[in-house]
């Protein structure tokens, strides 16, 4: 696997290297021995995938707060994302900048999500699924989000949200 550091402290997008022969490819997505040794999250608590129907679909920002706070490894397995993160902590050299990247069937490229960071994607086709190792359990009780427009973070996104949740839609407006 090659790792890029993204350019917020601690997030990494990581691609998968192929080696093909007359079958197809074989690639390792994971590696925990590669994470730990680039100081980063290896642990697997628990696997999601999200099935998005229609293209314009935005899921996010979503986090969770500590004690339950999560790193994530995300990947589009069919379709599109305009994939995004944002820096919620308060000591990094980061904080609140954001960071976006295409992760799609073709590129197969993941992004690595570390602990205190919102993420969310909007699908650039029909039919997206996304797959996500994370390394806490969900905790309802713990679970926040940040709106996906709100001005403190000024994220462009490429096309026009279709589909969204109340909820994250209706984010309060983010204060530090």
């Amino acid at each position: 696997m090659r790792f890029t550091e993204a350019p917020l402290a601690g997030a990494f997008v990581v691609d998968a290297q192929r080696f093909g022969d007359a079958r197809g490819f074989f690639s390792r997505t994971f590696c925990e021995r590669e994470f730990r040794e680039r100081g980063l999250n290896p642990r697997v608590a628990q696997a999601n995938v999200s099935y998005n129907e229609r293209r314009g679909t935005l899921r996010g920002m979503h986090y969770q707060r500590p004690p339950h706070a999560e790193a994530k490894l995300v990947r589009c397995t069919r379709g599109a994302i305009h994939d995004v993160i944002i820096d919620l902590r308060p000591g990094s050299a980061t904080y609140l900048g954001h960071f976006a990247v295409r992760l799609d069937e073709d590129n197969r490229t993941m992004l690595y999500v570390p602990e205190g960071f919102a993420h969310g994607f909007l699908t650039l086709a029909d039919g997206t699924e996304v797959t996500y190792q994370m390394s806490a359990e969900y905790s309802p009780d713990h679970g926040a989000g940040v709106r996906y427009d709100d001005p403190a973070f000024g994220i462009r996104w490429p096309e026009p949200v279709q589909v969204i949740v109340e909820r994250d839609r209706t984010y309060p407006d983010f204060r530090p």
